[in-house]
């Protein structure tokens, strides 16, 4: 127990740092759809009773080893041109409802109370198209950390409109394109605007190259992906979603959930990011002067009243530190730090030993 203390002075004494680490993560098709089971039955991705969303994991979900990649939904606006009642309309509440709590959540409200729109541009005040049809991703924390690395995001879909060769034109969505600008306007933080381009053949439009086809939120770990990748707005042919024929704007309002879920990730081919974790650190300068810390609280530094380490009255003191210890301002010890061997202290000698807590 230290019987001996010195004050560490706030301004001279301590500093603060932040570190950024980020990690490579790429989700490939075949963890997506593929190796666990033959589509869409593959055992590695979850569906609810309760239809609303699709979970994916890296193993059989019913493994213990088995780590949550992402889940899946969609929802459309309830003033989209999918959201009219009819009998061939499948779980068109369901839809709005998912809808809305994600924009909810991620974009907000205006002035008025009323749930803001995803914006295809992000200018919300300034109007602009909306994305009134979107696919949602929710990455989960064990991939994100803390946050997506800015202009790391990277998603391959395949685009071929049959549904038995998807991947023999690939086009390819990110936030590092030119055009790309961040945005700060969201109740979770920033976002970026996300833009498809020609990765394998031409399935973009020489004149949609770059366009503006949905949002990713660094922070929340959230991608939402407009509908309109699949149309002929974007492409040179639409995409059969899911069937022989079917339109994706059919799916949409057609489809509930997991079978538009089943059908956008047996188009991933890819999906890459970095994530980040931020590393806060304090940092404590403990400093020993010539005159201090020169003799030792342990009991058996004495014999007999006489230092140990001293042969003679006039030798100069000794002692070894061997740790540190950092105490509250009641004597209330916080933290310890462990030196690798110990440092032989003296009159002749000054150290300033760094200790630094991480959080």
């Amino acid at each position: 127990m230290a019987t001996t203390f010195k004050k560490i002075n706030a301004d001279n004494d301590v500093t603060s740092t932040k570190t950024l680490l980020h990690e490579a993560i790429p989700i490939t098709s075949s963890i997506v759809s593929g190796t666990y089971g033959t589509f869409p039955e593959e055992t590695n991705i979850k569906s609810y009773t309760h239809g609303m969303f699709q979970s994916v994991f890296d193993y059989p979900y019913l493994s213990s080893s088995a780590n949550h990649i992402f889940d899946i939904t969609c929802g459309f606006a309830s003033d989209s041109s999918l959201s009219g009642s009819s009998a061939s309309h499948s779980q068109v509440s369901k839809k709005i409802n998912i809808y809305n709590q994600m924009a909810q959540i991620c974009m907000g409200y205006d002035s008025t109370g009323s749930i803001q729109k995803f914006d295809e541009d992000g200018d919300i005040s300034g109007g602009g198209a909306k994305i009134n049809e979107a696919i949602f991703v929710n990455f989960s924390r064990l991939l994100v950390k803390d946050e997506i690395k800015r202009g790391t995001f990277e998603l391959k879909l395949g685009l071929q409109q049959s549904t038995g060769s998807v991947m023999s034109s690939i086009a390819k969505i990110s936030d590092s394109g030119s055009v790309s600008a961040y945005k700060t306007n969201s109740p979770v933080g920033e976002y970026g605007i996300l833009q498809i381009s020609n990765s394998v053949g031409t399935p973009v439009k020489p004149a949609q190259n770059h366009a503006k086809v949905g949002l990713i939120f660094y922070q929340a770990g959230i991608c939402v992906i407009s509908a309109s990748v699949f149309q002929t707005d974007i492409l040179n042919t639409a995409v059969h979603y899911s069937g022989a024929s079917d339109s994706a704007a059919a799916v949409m309002s057609g489809s509930n959930i997991d079978i538009i879920a089943n059908g956008f990730r047996r188009r991933i081919d890819n999906i890459s990011f970095n994530n980040t974790t931020e590393l806060n650190s304090t940092i404590y300068f403990c400093r020993a002067n010539h005159n201090e810390f020169n003799y030792s609280s342990n009991p058996t530094y004495l014999s007999g009243s006489k230092i140990r380490v001293k042969d003679e009255a006039e030798d100069m003191p000794v002692s070894y530190i061997t740790s540190v210890g950092l105490y509250s301002s009641d004597g209330t010890l916080l933290a310890v730090g462990k030196l690798s061997e110990p440092l032989k202290k003296d009159p002749s000698v000054e150290y300033t030993l760094r200790a630094r807590l991480d959080y």
